[in-house]
C-alpha cells in the first residue's frame, strides 16, 4: 500500500468518526443503541403522572355509584311482586258433537245407536285458571299499594310478594280504567313506604331508576337505570287520560305498576306501558306521574272510584284539511263532532261544528288537553267556553255534570234482571281481555264474560269470549250501546248478534227469554 492510499484511508476513517458523532447528538442514540428522547440526567428526580382517571374525578364516580346504591337499597323494600288469579269457564262437549266430527254410523243406525254405546255428547263447562303477575308500589304505612289497573283487572284473587319472598293477600280497594291505575291493600306490619316525589319538577335528562319485577318472580326487585326521556306524552293508545313520563331505563313485561324514582329516592311515576315492535324493550317505556296517580289514589280511597267533570261532547282535533274544508281563520281549537243528548253541553246549547278556542280563557291545544282539563274539574262546576260559530266568536258558560262511568256495574238488581233475559253478561273490550281471549284490542265491540249454562244464548252457540259487534244489526262499540240496544228488546223477541268467535264471523240468533 503506498503512502497515497494511507492518506485516503486516514481521511475517510476522520470523516466517519465526525459523521458518526453529530449523528449520535441528533438522535439521542445512547450507548445501548436504543433511540431516546429523555434529556440528559438531572440531579433532580423526575415524577411521571400516573395514567387513568384524575382524583376528582374518581371521587365523583365514586360517589355517583354510591348515589344509585343508595337509591336502590331505599327503594327496593317498598317495591312488590303482585300475583293474580281468575278462574274463566269454557264450553266443553265431546269430540263427535263437534261439527267437524262425521258419525258414520248416523245414516244407518241413527244417533240413539250411537249414544247407547258411547253416550250422549257431554256438554257443559270446564273451569280454567288464569294467571297474571306485576309490581306494586307501598305508598302507606297501612298496607296502600299503588299498581296499574290492567295488572289487576277481572282478578278474582290478588296477592303480592314482598321483599324476601313473603306473600300475602291484598284487597283491591279500587281501579281507574282511565288513568289504567289502581290501589290495593294488605294488611301486615312494619311496612316500609317510600317517599313520594314530585313530578312537576322533573326535567329532561334527569336521571331516573325503574325497579319491578320483569318477565317473572325469579327477576323480582330488578332495578335499571336511564333518564327522563320527555315529559307529557298523550296520544300514545294506553289510556283515556295520558300525561306520561317517557324514559328509557328499561321497562319489560312484569314491570307494570312498579316504582320510577329519581336519584332522591322519590316516587316520580307509576311505570306502565313500552312502545315495542318485539314485545320486549326497545328503549321507550312510559309511566304515569305521581302528581296523577295521587289524585286518582287518593279519590279511589275516599270514594271507591274517580269522580269526574263531564262536558258530554264527542271532539277532534282541527286539521288543515279542516281549516280549507270549513273556511276557518287558523288551525287551533278543537271541533264538536256530536254533543250527547240531554248532557250539560246540550242544556248550555253548544252544537256539532262548533270550534271550541278557550277553556276560562286557557287556549285550547288538542283534545286531550281539554279532556283532561275538564275531567279534573268537580261535577257541578261552571266553565266558560269561548267557542267559534259561522265565523264569530262567542262565550258560552256551562255547568259540568259528573262524568258516566262506562265500566261501572249496574245495579245488582237491574243486572241480574239483564243476564236472566239474556243469558249472557258482556264487558267493554281492553287489553286484559284482549289478551286473555286472543282478540285485537283495536276492535270494536263488547266481549261475552260470561253465560249461562242452559241459556237459550248458550244453545244457540254463543261462548264466553265472543266479541259482539253488532246487535239488531246496529254497531256496538261499547257496554253503553249494547245495553241501549237491549233495553228495548222484550221477552219472547229474537235478538240478532253479529260476533267474532274463535277467529272466525258469524251470526247467532235466539229467543229473549
Amino acid at each position: 500500500m503506498n503512502k497515497k492510499q494511507v492518506a485516503w484511508g486516514l481521511m475517510i476513517l476522520v470523516v466517519g468518526i465526525i459523521v458518526g458523532a453529530l449523528i449520535t447528538g441528533q438522535f439521542g442514540l445512547s450507548p445501548d443503541g436504543i433511540a431516546s428522547n429523555k434529556p440528559a440526567p438531572s440531579s433532580e428526580p423526575i415524577t411521571t403522572p400516573e395514567p387513568g382517571i384524575s382524583g376528582d374525578d374518581q371521587n365523583l364516580l365514586t360517589n355517583l355509584n354510591e348515589l344509585f346504591t343508595k337509591v336502590a337499597d331505599e327503594a327496593n323494600p317498598s317495591v312488590v311482586t303482585v300475583f293474580t288469579q281468575k278462574e274463566i269457564a269454557t264450553r266443553r262437549m265431546s269430540p263427535y258433537a263437534s261439527p267437524f266430527f262425521d258419525n258414520p254410523f248416523r245414516d244407518f243406525f241413527g244417533d240413539d245407536f250411537w249414544y247407547r254405546f258411547f253416550g250422549p255428547p257431554q256438554q257443559g263447562e270446564e273451569k280454567r285458571v288464569l294467571r297474571g303477575m306485576g309490581s306494586g308500589v307501598i305508598v302507606s304505612e297501612d298496607g296502600y299499594i299503588l299498581t296499574n289497573n290492567h295488572v289487576v283487572r277481572g282478578a278474582d284473587k290478588v296477592r303480592v310478594m314482598l321483599l324476601g319472598g313473603k306473600r300475602v293477600d291484598a284487597e283491591i280497594v279500587g281501579t281507574d280504567p282511565k288513568t289504567d291505575l289502581a290501589v290495593l291493600r294488605i294488611k301486615e306490619d312494619n311496612l316500609k313506604p317510600i317517599k313520594m316525589g314530585d313530578s312537576d319538577k322533573l326535567r329532561v335528562g334527569e336521571w331516573v331508576l325503574a325497579i319491578g319485577s320483569p318477565l317473572s318472580a325469579n327477576l323480582d326487585h330488578t332495578v335499571t337505570a336511564g333518564i327522563v326521556s320527555a315529559k307529557g306524552r298523550s296520544n300514545v293508545g294506553l289510556a283515556d287520560y295520558e300525561d306520561f313520563i317517557q324514559t328509557d331505563a328499561a321497562i319489560n313485561p312484569g314491570n307494570s305498576g312498579g316504582a320510577l324514582v329519581n336519584l332522591k329516592g322519590e316516587l316520580v311515576g307509576i311505570n306502565t306501558a313500552i312502545a315495542t315492535q318485539t314485545g320486549g324493550f326497545q328503549g321507550i317505556g312510559f309511566a304515569v306521574p305521581i302528581n296523577m296517580a295521587r289524585q286518582v289514589m287518593d279519590a279511589l280511597i275516599k270514594h271507591g272510584k274517580v269522580i269526574r267533570g263531564w262536558l258530554g261532547v264527542m271532539i277532534q282535533n282541527v286539521t288543515e284539511d279542516l281549516v280549507k274544508a270549513l273556511d276557518l281563520p287558523a288551525k287551533e281549537g278543537v271541533i264538536v263532532a256530536e254533543v250527547v243528548e240531554d248532557s250539560p253541553a246540550e242544556k248550555a246549547g253548544l252544537e256539532v261544528q262548533d270550534i271550541i278556542l278557550e277553556l276560562d280563557g286557557k287556549k285550547v291545544e288538542d283534545v286531550v288537553q281539554l279532556s283532561k282539563d275538564i275531567a279534573s274539574r268537580a261535577p257541578g262546576t261552571k266553565v266558560e267556553l269561548t267557542i267559534l260559530r259561522d265565523g264569530k266568536k262567542k262565550t258560552i258558560t256551562v255547568e259540568l255534570g259528573e262524568l258516566p262511568d262506562e265500566n261501572a256495574q249496574q245495579p245488582a238488581q237491574k243486572r241480574e234482571d239483564l243476564y236472566d233475559k239474556l243469558g249472557f253478561q258482556v264487558a267493554n273490550l281492553n287489553r286484559d281481555l284482549a289478551r286473555m281471549y286472543d282478540l285485537d284490542p283495536g276492535e270494536s265491540g263488547v266481549v261475552v264474560v260470561k253465560v249461562r249454562q242452559n241459556s237459550n244464548a248458550r244453545e244457540a252457540g254463543l261462548m264466553e269470549g265472543a266479541l259482539i259487534k253488532r246487535v239488531n244489526r246496529k254497531a256496538v262499540k261499547s257496554v253503553r250501546d249494547f245495553e241501549r240496544i237491549v233495553s228495548k228488546i222484550q221477552s219472547g223477541d229474537t235478538i240478532l248478534l253479529y260476533v267474532k268467535q274463535r277467529g272466525a264471523n258469524l251470526f247467532i240468533a235466539f229467543e229473549v227469554e
